[in-house]
């Protein structure tokens, strides 16, 4: 039975990989912070399956004990500060989780490998935001990089740090370059979560408007239960390598707000939309879409779930959840 170490196991992309992992057979260890008792609980009963330790990848320490304990044949590492409008907070606690805590995994990696560096695959989970600025449309895995956040900035080192273990040590490691990939499961601190909420609440009458930034920013959105079976296809290879994820497809904050309106029944949006200063980034990026070439071809990965669908997806779930509280 093959074992995998999952960090960012309470999140969005962390629950859907437990469950991919567990259907296929595995024996899944979950890293958790001890203090984080609700996310815990989430786990639990979402992904029964899975064997929790406690940890943190900004302490080395407990990383080498969940190491030991769960002696992984797969390690995935998505855990990160992953809000990048947090990231403009506290920069420093994402620089020390989402760049140094990459260090601290690979490391670790490294060292319950032993003699033999590429027994264990490693993947991390890097990110389009590193793309930022962009150089060229659409972006492949060797577009230059130009970050506009603290959040890109600590994913360039991540990236980069895995590269340099790879080629440095022989080890099995691979990047992930994911675009924005949403589901049900999205926390509602992200704008795509943010929405199909304020959709369903403003249509059953507890919300009255929903604020929000630039409406012209334009992504390439994609469900994250297809992009966790990339991951799981990325340490397959028999060599690691760094592959865009991304539907190809590009959309606005505008036509998000269309399909999740729609879904409600009510056709014109804008009398329940304000645009707020305080949401607009420092530095934002207009434009991100991924050429996915690579990982359609050597992976055989393909999206399943379409923009329109995901997004109803996640409207149809807010409103069971917000009428159940009704």
């Amino acid at each position: 039975m093959p074992r995998a170490l999952i960090t960012g196991i309470t999140g969005q992309d962390g629950l859907y990989l437990a469950e991919l992992l567990l259907a296929k057979g595995y024996e899944v260890f979950g890293l958790v912070r001890a203090q984080d008792d609700a996310r815990r609980a989430i786990v639990e009963r979402e992904a029964p399956g899975v064997r929790l330790l406690t940890g943190d990848i900004t302490d080395v320490a407990s990383l080498v004990r969940a190491f030991a304990k769960s002696q992984p044949n797969e390690v995935y590492n998505l855990a990160a500060i992953s809000n990048v409008a947090y990231s403009w907070e506290n920069s420093t606690l994402t620089a020390e989780v989402s760049a140094m805590g990459v260090l601290n995994m690979l490391e670790a990696t490294r060292l319950e490998a032993g003699d033999d560096p590429a027994r264990i695959r490693f993947y991390q989970a890097s990110s389009s935001e590193m793309f930022g600025k962009v150089r060229e449309t659409p972006q492949r895995e060797t577009t230059p990089v130009w970050p506009r956040s603290p959040y890109g900035v600590s994913k360039v080192f991540g990236h980069y740090m895995t590269i340099n273990y790879r080629e440095s040590y022989g080890m099995h490691a691979s990047n992930g370059i994911l675009f924005n990939h949403e589901s049900p499961r999205r926390g509602p601190e992200f704008v795509t979560r943010k929405i199909t909420k304020a959709a369903a609440r403003i249509s059953l009458g507890l919300q009255q408007d929903v604020s929000l930034g630039n409406l012209e920013a334009k992504r390439d959105w994609g469900f994250a239960g297809d992009y966790v079976e990339a991951m799981w296809l990325m340490l397959q290879q028999d060599e690691a390598d760094d592959y865009v994820i991304a539907t190809g497809e590009v959309h606005s904050i505008s036509d998000l707000l269309d399909v999740a309106f729609a879904r409600v029944g009510i056709d014109d949006w804008s009398p329940y939309v304000r645009q707020d200063p305080r949401f607009f980034r420092p530095a934002d990026i207009e434009q991100v879409v991924g050429d996915a070439t690579l990982a359609r071809t050597k992976l055989g990965w393909e999206p399943k779930v379409g923009f329109t669908e995901l997004i109803e997806s996640m409207v149809d779930n807010d409103l069971r959840i917000e009428s159940a509280q009704k």
